[in-house]
């Protein structure tokens, strides 16, 4: 069939369309440049006071991490529409070594994996497009393994090391509204709060049941409708969400602490959610309505407020999740601003705050 465009005019096409193309991308790294240089790095507390957390970048899509979309995908976007991996609803985030950060999304009904080594980028969801409804809580073995609770479906996931789908964790026991999880490093125990139970249930990597930690009341070792939970160094810590207070138990579940009480202002807490502790032995206390992380030592007195409700950096909208790396960097699913917000502790030599 003879050709319907002359050659020179094939030729203006094509340069056009790659013009067209080189411009499109130059844009686009240039507004992602634009946006993280245009970020002010806000320290609490606030000076002349000495820095202990500083804010250090935020993050709702891989090309905000400098992961970048690859040459067919730009295609695709020029031919088809731009296309674009944003978290909707962020609800937890945890971080498996020193490059993957996993986000668990009700608003994409799976998990978020941002891969800052290789500079890639996966939506982790079940084989045959599975979705999961309502992802609420993450935790890490520390084996690469990625554990992910649905409070719709009722059930444990796995993220095993290196897969690009969840898949089921059996357990021998029925949950009702699972909730936090956390991995206890030496053993493997899995520590999982159901919230409708109020208690934590406590199984081995078998997934048989070996223990349960409390009962729905008021007194110290009881809960009432406890969410998330955090573990360092043999204690665990969690957020007895309407008991207003953080409680703290050994591994076995004796009782060993609590500090809370219900109120608005500063050191009290209105409706608290993600619990994590840094290097020191800090205290961090994600609160969801005050739309700000309250810090108190180990002891459960009052350190510092960091946030404000917001939208700039360091301000947080209806804030839920947090985890706190090894290498001290604080990571906090801002939820209804639809990001991650990242700060890092400065370490005190002596100590604490």
């Amino acid at each position: 069939m003879k050709d319907l465009l002359p050659h020179n005019s094939r030729r203006i096409i094509l340069y056009a369309f790659l013009l067209t193309f080189a411009a499109t991308l130059v844009v686009a790294c240039a507004s992602t440049d634009e946006r993280q240089g245009n970020i002010s790095k806000p320290v609490w507390p606030a000076p002349p006071a000495k820095a202990r957390i500083v804010f250090e970048q935020s993050f709702s899509t891989p090309q905000e991490l400098g992961i970048e979309k690859g040459f067919w995908q730009w295609i695709g976007d020029f031919v088809f529409g731009a296309s674009e991996n944003r978290m909707i609803r962020p609800m937890a985030v945890v971080t498996t070594d020193k490059r993957h950060i996993f986000v668990a999304d009700p608003g994409v009904r799976g998990v978020h994996r941002f891969d800052t080594h290789d500079d890639s980028y996966l939506l982790i969801k079940g084989e045959k497009g599975l979705d999961l409804p309502s992802p609420v809580a993450i935790a890490s073995d520390g084996k690469g393994n990625v554990f992910v609770t649905d409070s719709k479906l009722a059930k444990l996931f796995i993220i095993p090391q290196g897969s690009p789908f969840v898949q089921p964790f059996e357990l021998d026991t029925e949950l009702q509204q699972p909730t936090g999880i956390t991995i206890e490093p030496e053993t493997g125990d899995i520590y999982l709060v159901d919230t409708r139970l109020h208690q934590i249930l406590v199984f081995n990597q078998k997934g048989t049941l070996i223990n349960r930690i409390g009962k729905h009341g008021i007194n110290n070792g009881e809960f009432n409708y406890p969410t998330l939970i955090w573990q360092q160094n043999g204690t665990l810590f969690v957020t007895d969400a309407l008991n207003f207070r953080i409680q703290l138990f050994d591994l076995d579940g004796d009782y060993i602490s609590s500090f809370g009480k219900a109120g608005q202002s500063s050191g009290y807490q209105s409706r608290p959610k993600g619990v994590a502790t840094d290097q020191d032995g800090n205290i961090y206390v994600v609160d969801s309505l005050l739309n700000n992380i309250q810090l108190f030592d180990a002891s459960g007195k009052y350190l510092m407020t960091v946030g404000e409700r917001g939208q700039l950096p360091g301000q947080f909208w209806l804030p839920t999740g947090i985890f706190i790396s090894p290498q001290q960097k604080i990571y906090v699913a801002d939820s209804h601003n639809r990001r991650i917000q990242v700060f890092r502790y400065l370490e005190n030599p002596s100590g604490g705050l």
